[in-house]
């Protein structure tokens, strides 16, 4: 099975991104969101990173734009990768209606990093075909692809993906369908007892992540990543994760929460654990 036309619907900081590597990678791209402006924000954003990307040996900026046609709503494909905001209802709503637009032989993939697949397979009638494809901001230059396999997804199905992923310059690495997978059942504990050092007062912001940093080897401190990430996304996770798994550990900070309903929700809204003006 081979993805020639690929629909990506979202046009944020993740959809933008998977719009770019599968673009660079000589693929067709339709790029949807419901958002007025998202997508012409999301073509600004791919051509400012593809030309950072073209000084260091990438695809020239113009052949990738030109290989990404933003739509109104949403079109046959190959292949769709989903990347709106973490929130089920939004996301089984778009694999209703991709189930009754693309081809019955596409793939749905969705990039969630914590709700379940099998929930979202269930939304249509080709759960074999359904299956996530979790990737890693910023998705020009992280090459993991979390691969997850919901209960029905079909052999068939994960090979393509996974082959797909090698050939956009990503390593896979597979997963079964757990709330938060791997990636976030590890990082937003990790995150989330940062911000409890934070809220009972055990150092600052700076300290907490500089110790992460060069304690840990980690190129970025955990509060420094949720800024990142987006505050109201990991706590969107955490939610599933302590719903998913009924353990109060995955339970957000009251301080993330604080955080959230003020509007700080990190780099996106230009205020969270750090100010970004």
């Amino acid at each position: 099975m081979e993805f020639e036309h690929v629909l990506v619907v979202g046009a944020g900081q993740m959809g933008g991104g998977i719009a770019q590597v599968v673009a660079a990678a000589s693929c067709r791209v339709s790029l949807h969101d419901a958002a007025p402006g998202a997508t012409d924000k999301a073509l600004e954003t791919i051509r400012r990173s593809a030309a950072k990307l073209a000084g260091k040996g990438g695809p020239d900026p113009d052949e990738v734009l030109s290989r990404v046609e933003p739509v109104d709503d949403l079109v046959p494909a190959d292949l769709m990768v989903e990347a709106v905001v973490e929130d089920s209802s939004v996301k089984e709503d778009i694999f209703r209606r991709a189930d009754t637009t693309l081809p019955s032989e596409a793939v749905l993939a969705s990039n969630t990093s914590s709700i379940p697949i099998g929930s979202l397979a269930a939304a249509t009638g080709r759960p074999e075909k359904v299956i996530g494809m979790h990737f890693f901001n910023p998705v020009p230059v992280l090459k993991l692809v979390e691969v997850i396999r919901g209960e029905e997804t079909s052999d068939e199905t994960a090979r393509s993906v996974v082959a797909f992923a090698e050939e956009l310059g990503k390593v896979p690495a597979q997963a079964n369908d757990f709330p938060g997978f791997v990636s976030n059942r590890i990082l937003m504990p990790f995150i989330n007892e940062a911000v409890w050092a934070l809220h009972t007062g055990v150092a600052e912001p700076e300290a907490i992540d500089t110790i992460a940093k060069l304690g840990f080897a980690h190129p970025m401190g955990p509060l420094a990543l949720a800024d990142l990430i987006g505050l109201d996304t990991c706590v969107a996770i955490m939610e599933v994760l302590h719903d998913g798994l009924d353990d109060d550990k995955y339970a957000p900070c009251p301080l993330l929460r604080e955080h959230v309903e003020a509007g700080r929700l990190g780099r996106k809204s230009g205020q969270g654990f750090y100010s970004y003006s």
